[in-house]
């Protein structure tokens, strides 16, 4: 067999696992809790890789290494953010959420969770944060389509739509017909080859450059900077603007998601644990893979020459050092991270459209049956609209990845804590807050100040403030909140 074919075989046996786990969760799939959200019965591991899959994306093994090999650790502030933001997640969020969310009429979804807590009569929340998810989360499923046709574009030198269609056909149907379930089960899986991934090829390559020291001095010899985590390059609002991204977490739909959905809050310290220990080794493991990429060119570089592209330093790594099947399961790797943010974030913009939009405003007592085929349906639409923008490889939705982070973060985020935290939030003054967070980001980002600073963080404080001013204006006693409240501190501290 070729390289070429070796790779494909391992590519196959992968998308042919995501389609087996995809049919077994449809048979486990009974009701619209089974398919929106597991029927909360998830267990410790699953619940934290899976949310930690969803998040990375192709990021974690093309991004960031591309990133860390052209500049050096400078460029490391952006993981040491995001693993600061999750872990506070973890600990604040996650157990919190988890118990609100079934005191507040058995919530399974971020908006609707938001209404229930307000007592919202008017339903604007509900509907306005449902769009929000649903406009965003479509064209961020798009630009994880154009990153699947690229991939088997650069990888196998297939058509980009050939590539397109592949990679969307098998997340599609998985997510389709197995739901919450199979998005979180297919994540766990996802998430364990990307962990090996990332931990096997700098080990290996750190044996091919000569051990620890030898690879150190390969990389000065580069450039001496590349070792450093506060090299000239880093400005006091460039370090902010990169741990920002932290803030974002706090308003990620299809990350929080999953605290909802675990068994229970006794395992949310496993789960915490599992899940930060997992993101500490595979960003470790990503800036390592690129560090030792420098390393191993600069020993091969007249055999090799220059790495054209630092984006694949991972690829190309994985291509150097193992054999043509192994390197086949390190792409799988960068297939799985892109597929794994795809489907969480189509099961959640399907929740978004059935339970907050379209239960909202049209049906409110039809059957659990009706509601998920609704939803599968929904899963559809949204595929096919995102697939439709995607078509175009040149296509501008990539850059609104980053508004979207931001504006999740800056909309949700602030609302979110408020909610859980603060009893006095009201739903006129969580709404402005979602609005003008939301608007905040959106015009920053579209400035040049942008440049000087990540808009999550004018738009977390704005989303922040307004939120605080207008309940305290708008606030009035209500004894249902209240006793909600209060119900659920009990629950968490009987649980604990």
């Amino acid at each position: 067999m070729s390289d070429n074919a070796f790779q494909l075989l391992a590519i196959a046996i992968y998308l042919v696992s995501m389609l087996a786990i995809g049919w077994y969760a449809f048979v486990k799939t009974s009701n619209l809790s089974d398919y929106m959200l597991g029927g909360r019965g998830l267990g410790p591991a699953v619940t934290a890789l899976s949310a930690g899959a969803a998040d990375m994306s192709g990021w974690l093994l093309m991004g960031l290494p591309g990133a860390i090999y052209l500049s050096g650790l400078v460029e490391a502030w952006i993981a040491i953010g995001l693993t600061v933001g999750a872990y506070l997640n973890w600990l604040f969020v996650a157990p919190r959420l988890r118990v609100y969310t079934q005191v507040a009429n058995d919530s399974i979804t971020i908006p609707s969770f938001l209404d229930n807590r307000l007592r919202d009569s008017t339903k604007l929340i509900r509907i306005a944060s449902g769009i929000i998810i649903l406009v965003f989360f479509t064209f961020y499923v798009s630009s994880g389509m154009v990153a699947g046709g690229k991939f088997f574009d650069s990888s196998f030198g297939y058509e980009y739509h050939t590539g397109l269609l592949i990679v969307s056909g098998v997340v599609v149907a998985y997510t389709l017909f197995g739901g919450f379930l199979a998005v979180s089960y297919t994540d766990f899986l996802q998430g364990l080859i990307m962990f090996l991934a990332l931990i096997t090829v700098p080990l290996f390559g750190i044996f091919y450059t000569g051990g620890l020291g030898e690879t150190i001095e390969s990389i000065k010899a580069v450039n001496p900077e590349h070792l450093n985590l506060f090299a000239k390059t880093a400005t006091v609002a460039g370090v902010i603007s990169s741990v920002a991204w932290g803030l974002g977490y706090f308003g990620q739909p299809h990350i929080i998601v999953r605290f909802m959905a675990i068994s229970s809050v006794k395992e949310m310290t496993q789960a915490r644990r599992i899940g930060i220990g997992w993101m500490i080794l595979s960003l470790g493991g990503a800036i390592a893979t690129a560090l030792v990429g420098i390393a191993y060119y600069q020993q091969n570089a007249s055999t090799l020459g220059e790495l054209k592209d630092p984006e694949t330093v991972f690829i190309v790594m994985g291509q150097l050092l193992f054999h043509p099947f192994i390197a086949g399961v390190i792409l799988a790797a960068i297939l799985a991270a892109i597929m794994s943010t795809i489907s969480s974030q189509l099961i959640v913009t399907s929740s978004a459209l059935v339970e907050d939009i379209y239960k909202a405003l049209f049906n409110k007592s039809a059957t659990d049956k009706h509601y998920v085929l609704v939803g599968r349906l929904a899963v559809l639409v949204v595929s096919v609209i995102a697939a439709v923008l995607a078509w175009n490889p040149d296509s501008s939705i990539l850059s609104l990845v980053g508004f979207a982070w931001a504006g999740f973060g800056a909309a949700f985020g602030p609302i979110i804590l408020l909610a859980l935290f603060w009893r006095k939030l009201t739903n006129i003054g969580a709404l402005a807050g979602m609005i003008t967070g939301a608007l905040t980001a959106f015009i920053w980002g579209k400035t040049s100040l942008s440049d000087q600073l990540y808009e999550i963080v004018p738009g977390f404080l704005v989303c922040l403030f307004v939120a605080i001013i207008v309940s305290l204006v708008t606030y009035k006693p209500n004894k249902e909140i209240e006793a909600e409240f209060n119900r659920t501190l009990e629950l968490l501290n009987k649980e604990k």
